[in-house]
This record gives structure tokens, sequence and C-alpha cells, in this order.
């Protein structure tokens, strides 16, 4: 492998007028497709193969919707100082109210919550719902429209009442490259900088990855004018995009300085990075692109849309590291170097950007190997602990907002009209031989002898009469376990009336469904994931054991990654820092999102790492020497990998959407932990206490297991048959 990537990077590094030109071109193609032609699906959410599921199918087909575009608000009034809203008085003013609703922009009808034939009012009579109909409402004019309808409840709140708008009739797309995300990546940009102290090499890394995120997310987007594509899909790949982008792009310019700094030109020098520091880049993506498409096997379209995207994103990083990057390389050549040390006849020989601290630190870990396990194990423990309190669901009643006039008038309906109200299960009833006209009424009985059931409200009998569709309103609210307990009593009991068969949807059943399939599928996506995972480290590294830590190191990652989200977003332990609603429950995909994306980056480091680590094991050191020399030459990249990660999930993670929010909180403090205890710490200490065991292999293993060649040594052997074809002042003398 070391050789093909060693041939192709020199390839494109002769050839780099060529690559430039398409890789410009295919930006610019991209982008023409994206902006003309991109298009986004509507942002349902579905489970497929769950009985919500298939209820909802079966509502789409018996009893379609006469206008499926058709979109709606709530006006919540309360009386002020618990008067009566049906007073003449209270009830004049809102009539009022409701008049001018009438005569705005969009709204093609209100109800009248006091009229006596279809009444909206509480039962102390104190505070009506008004249903405001709406049309020609789209993404372009909703926030007006909405500010209209606000406008309104603004006037009755002067008057005394309390009034708020609930329903949302927007799906915006979450800002993803807003100031924040910005920001992000200008602290990387830093990072670069200080760590290569060289303006050109630090512009020609994020150059470098600016190109393949724009080309990945632009071919997503383009994708999209094939098959519309989710608003939140691109996310993913654009936090991973850019954050594996400059990762990828560091360690290869790492390893083509260090080339340079030890005498080689500069052709030589992009062919042995590339085919060095490349072979692990290929490595390190390949276990994200698994832990990506692995989330196929959740079986949500939803997810496995967002984990197909991201892991094209991270191709195109991967392709744009082996080809696009040298083509940077050889234009700016021994300019990578800071200025003091470009001239090779008068700066001393080094290797690589070694730190001082870092070789003096590894030293004291293996010095001090089950003090500092020990203290690592403990230390995520801690940070893991929240765990124990995860609360997930798919949808947040009345919006993510606690703050909002959704949630507002949310919690007020909740209070007056009852805690289940607004989240009604849908119960279809299917008659075998086609009569529901005996079958509705014990249906019925059965349903309120059900505990927990406050309301059992018969609806329409489907067109050739097979079904019929019950509403069944729960004292309880849809986060509440005895809604859970009595969706899940109302299935074990859809047989009960001879005859009959029930199905129960609605939003609190399909949360519920969603919940119970990430949960059974979380199981297996991590058998895949991980095996297929740990086999590509055993080819790599040939052990058993290293990839056996670096699993259980990822895992206390993980750990410190979900308690620390939970304690920000579901405790609101930082609300005067992140701009995005906390105190709600976690989204119920993120555990598996955060499981799939920081195992894939977790293995990126632990390849960075201990590939030098490796190497130095295989050219004969001992392995404590191995672990020393190995840590000295790539822990300095991979804090800096690790810190630019942090940054850009860091600007992410302040972006107003909690969907966002959460997934590039739980990525920041993942990468932080894996990248600055587990692998700093728990790795090398773990490694100096199994000594040569750690590299052990079963023979019979190792006879069958291919030789990839990561470490790059058949590219010495190439080196030395290239220089007997040469003088030897030709190889000496640098490119300029």
């Amino acid at each position: 492998m070391a050789r093909l990537l060693s041939r192709l990077g020199r390839f494109s590094a002769r050839h780099r007028v060529l690559f430039l030109v398409g890789w410009v071109v295919a930006l610019a193609l991209l982008a023409v497709v994206a902006i003309s032609s991109m298009r986004f699906s509507d942002g349902s959410f579905d489970v497929p193969g769950t009985e919500s599921s298939r209820a909802i199918s079966t509502l789409d087909e018996e009893f379609p919707s006469a206008d499926t575009d058709a979109k709606s608000l709530q006006l919540v009034v309360e009386a002020p100082d618990g008067q009566q809203i049906t007073s003449p008085e209270r009830s004049a003013e809102l009539q009022s109210a409701l008049e001018r609703l009438r005569g705005t922009d969009h709204v093609s009808a209100v109800s009248d919550p006091v009229d006596p034939e279809q009444p909206y009012v509480s039962r102390d009579t104190t505070t009506a719902v008004a249903t405001i109909s709406l049309t020609g409402v789209t993404d372009d004019n909703s926030e007006a429209v909405h500010a209209d309808i606000v406008a309104v409840a603004d006037d009755l709140r002067h008057d005394g009442f309390t009034a708020e708008v609930g329903g949302s009739i927007a799906n915006p797309v979450p800002e993803i490259l807003g100031p924040t995300e910005i920001v992000g990546a200008v602290l990387a940009f830093l990072v670069l900088f200080l760590t290569f102290g060289s303006l050109v090499a630090a512009g020609a890394n994020m150059a470098g990855a600016l190109v393949g995120v724009g080309v990945g997310i632009l071919g997503v987007l383009g994708f999209s004018a094939i098959t519309p594509i989710g608003s939140t899909t691109p996310i993913l790949a654009v936090m991973l995009g850019l954050a594996v982008g400059i990762d990828y792009c560091l360690f290869v310019i790492a390893r083509f300085r260090a080339e340079l700094r030890s005498g080689r030109t500069v052709d030589d020098a992009i062919g042995r990075s590339i085919g060095t520091a490349g072979s692990s880049v290929v490595f390190a993506a390949a276990t994200v692109i698994i832990a990506l498409v692995g989330l196929t096997v959740v079986g949500i379209p939803f997810i496995s849309e967002m984990g197909l995207a991201a892991a094209f994103a991270v191709f195109v990083a991967v392709l744009m590291t082996l080809t696009f990057l040298p083509v940077l390389l050889r234009t700016m050549g021994r300019r990578a170097l800071p200025r003091k040390q470009r001239d090779p006849a008068t700066t001393p020989q080094r290797t690589d950007d070694r730190i001082g601290f870092l070789d003096r630190w590894v030293r004291v870990v293996t010095g001090n190997r089950v003090l500092s396990i020990v203290g690592c194990v403990v230390l995520l423990g801690i940070v893991a602990a929240p765990v124990l309190s995860l609360r997930t669901t798919l949808d947040i009643p009345g919006g993510e907002d606690p703050k909002s006039t959704q949630r507002a008038a949310y919690d007020l309906v909740a209070d007056k009209f009852g805690a289940g109200a607004q989240n009604p299960l849908v119960v279809l009833v299917e008659r075998e031989d086609g009569d529901l006209t005996e079958a509705l009424p014990k249906v019925q009985r059965a349903l309120e002898r059900q505990e927990d059931v406050a309301t059992v409200i018969p609806g329409a009998v489907s067109e050739n009469g097979d079904w019929a569709m019950v509403t069944v309103l729960a004292d309880s609210g849809p986060l509440s376990d005895r809604t859970t307990n009595l969706i899940q009593s109302i299935r074990a009991d859809a047989d009960e009336t001879a005859g009959t068969h029930l199905l129960v949807t609605g939003g609190t059943a399909v949360a519920l469904d969603s919940n119970e399939k990430l949960q059974s599928a979380l199981v297996t996506y991590l058998i895949v994931v991980v095996g297929l995972s740990l086999l590509l480290l055993i080819l790599m590294f040939r052990s058993l054991l290293v990839p056996l830590i670096a699993t259980v190191g990822y895992l206390l990652s993980l750990g410190a990654g979900m308690g620390a989200t939970i304690a920000i977003f579901q405790w609101g332990w930082l609300d005067p820092v992140i701009s995005a609603p906390q105190g709600n429950p976690l989204l119920s995909l993120l555990p598996i999102i955060l499981t799939g994306i920081l195992f894939g980056l977790a293995m990126d480091y632990q390849v960075f790492l201990v590939s030098r680590i490796h190497e130095a094991h295989h050219r004969g050191l001992s392995a404590r020497e191995a672990i020393l020399d190995g840590f000295g030459r790539s822990a300095p990249v991979v804090v800096a990998a690790a810190a630019i990660m942090a940054a850009v999930f860091g600007g992410f993670a302040l972006s107003p959407s909690s969907l966002v929010g959460s997934i590039a909180l739980g990525l920041a403090v993942g990468v932080v932990a894996d990248a600055f205890i587990v692998r700093m710490i728990l790795v090398p200490a773990t490694l100096a206490l199994l000594g040569n065991a750690a590299w052990w292999v079963p023979r019979w293993l190792d006879r069958i297991l291919p030789q990839l060649d990561t470490e790059g040594l058949s590219l010495d052997s190439e080196d030395d048959w290239t220089a007997r074809g040469r003088p030897e002042t030709a190889r000496s003398q640098p490119s300029r």
C-alpha cells in the first residue's frame, strides 16, 4: 500500500496543474448543480417496520387528507384574573382578535372556540383555544406569517389576557455555518500556525480541508437534485468533512516536513509522506467510514441518510489528501518549514516537530503505568456518571425552546385541558368481516376501561368500511411512563374484542417505537462496526491486544462525551453559554450517532499515535523504546489534531439548534477525552505495562494476514534503487 500511495502522491505532484484544475472544476460544477437543483424533503420522521409506522401508512391509505399541504397554529387565550372567557365582555374582546386574524395574510379560516356547537373552552371556562388554518405558507414567508399572528397575541396581552401561539409552521434548515462555526475554523487555523510555525503550511492545510469539505457537501446537496434529502442531513457531512479534512492534511504535512528536515528533496518527501502518513490516513478514514455507513443497520432512513452523507464527505477528504494535497506540497516546497529551517546546508537535521514536554510526559506516564491507568478510568468514569440519568425522546412536546410562545401555549393547554390533550393516541380498528357497527362501541368501552385514559373519541370510518379511527386522550403527558404503559397495554389487548384488531400510532407511539428500535439496533450496530474496525486494526498493527486497548479507550471516551452532553443539555449546567435550549430530554437518535462517529474518530487517533510506535517497534526498538520514540514523533500531531477538532466541534456546539449543538458538544468532549486522556495517558501506559506482549499475534494468523506495509519499508528499498540510478548529488540537492 505504501508504494502505491507514494506513486499516487508523486504522480499528483508532477501533474499539479491537471489535478488543481480538476478539483476546481469539480467544485464549480457541483456548486452550480447544488445551487440550482438541491431539494429538501418535508422533514417527516418514519421508523419502518414498527406498528406505528404501519398504522400511519394505513391512515394515509384509508383516511386521505384533502389538503396535505395545509398548516395550522393555535391561539391560546386565558382571561385575566381568573375571569370567564365566555363572559360578554371578554368574549367580545376575543372575537375582535379573531376577526383581526381572519383578515391576516395567508389565514384561510379561524375557529370560534366559544361557539356553543363546537366549543374549545377549558372546564373552568377561563381558557379558550382557537385553531388558525393557513394557506400558501412557504419557507420564505413562514416567519412573517407567524410574526403577524404573534402580534395579535401581543395586543391581547396588553389588554390583560394571557395569550400564546401554539404549533409551528416552519421547517428551517439548522444554521451550520454561522458566526460560532467560523470562530471555530479560525481557532483551528491558529492551532495549525502554532504547530507548524509557518503561515504557508497552515494556509495549505486549511485550503486543502476547505476544498475537500466544499466538494463533499456540494456533492451531497447536488445528489438531492435526484432524491430530496432531509434538511438536517448535511450537518454531519459539514462537521466531519471539515474536521477530518484538517486532521488528515495535518498528519501528512507533518510527515512531509519531517522528511524535508531529514534531507530529502521535495519530490521524495511528497512520495514518502503520502506513502507512510497517507497509509495511516486511509486506515483511519476507513474506520470512520465503516462507523458512518454502519448507521444504516439501524433501519431508520433519516439516520441512514445522515450517515451516508457524512461518509461521502470523509471519503472526499481522503481523496483530497491523496491527490490535491500533493499539489499544494509541491507548490510550497521547502516553504512548508519555518524560514530559518529552509536551507538544509545551514540547518541541523531534525526529523519531527518534537515537543520536549511531551517527551518528558510519556516517560512519567510509562514510569507510573498502574497509577496512570487507574487515574484515567476513574476520571472518565466520573465524567460519564450522568449517563445513568439519560432520558431520550423523538420530539420535544411543545417545541425545544422552553422560553418560546409555542412552549408556553403547550403548557397552558396541558394545564387547563389535561396533560395528554395535545398528544392524542390514534387507534385504528380493523374488522375482519368489514362490519364495524357492533364492534366499535365494544372497542370504545374496552379502551375506556384502560388505566390512565381520560377520553375516548369515536372518529371516522374508512370509505370501504374496513377501518375505523378512534382518538384516545391520556391523563398523563407524552413523556410520562404512564402513557408508555397505556400504549403497551392497548397493544397487548389488541385482539380483545372478537373479530377486531387494533393498531396504535400518534406522536407518542412513534417516539416509543423509535426509542425501542434504536436501543435494539445499537447492540447490532456496535457488533458490526466494532467488529469490522477491529479487523482493520488487526490487519494494520498485526496485533490482537492493541485493537482491544483502542476499543476500551473508545468506550471510556464515549461515556465522557455522553455524560457531558447530558449534564449540559439535559441538566442545563451551561445555560448562559450554550445558546440552544436546555433542560429537555436528549433526542433519541443522539446516542447512536455519537456512538458511531466517536468510534471512528477514536480509531483515527489510535492509528495516528500507534502507527509510529508500531513503526519504531517493527524497525527493532524494544517495546519501551518504541513507545518513547513513536510517542515523541506522533503525539504533537495528535495533540494539534485534537485541538483542531475540538475547536471545530466547539464552534458547532454553540449553535442555536439543539440537534446540532448536542451532537457537536458530545463530539468535542469525546475528542478531548480520547486524545488528551486515553491516547496520551491510557494507551502508552497500557502498552508499557504489556511490553512485547502488546504486539503478540498467533502465528497462524500472522501467516494469513496480508503484508500491507503501512510502515513504508518498501519505500526504503525503492529509495535505495532510486539513489543507485542517479548521482548522489542529485539526491542531496533540494527542490525549490
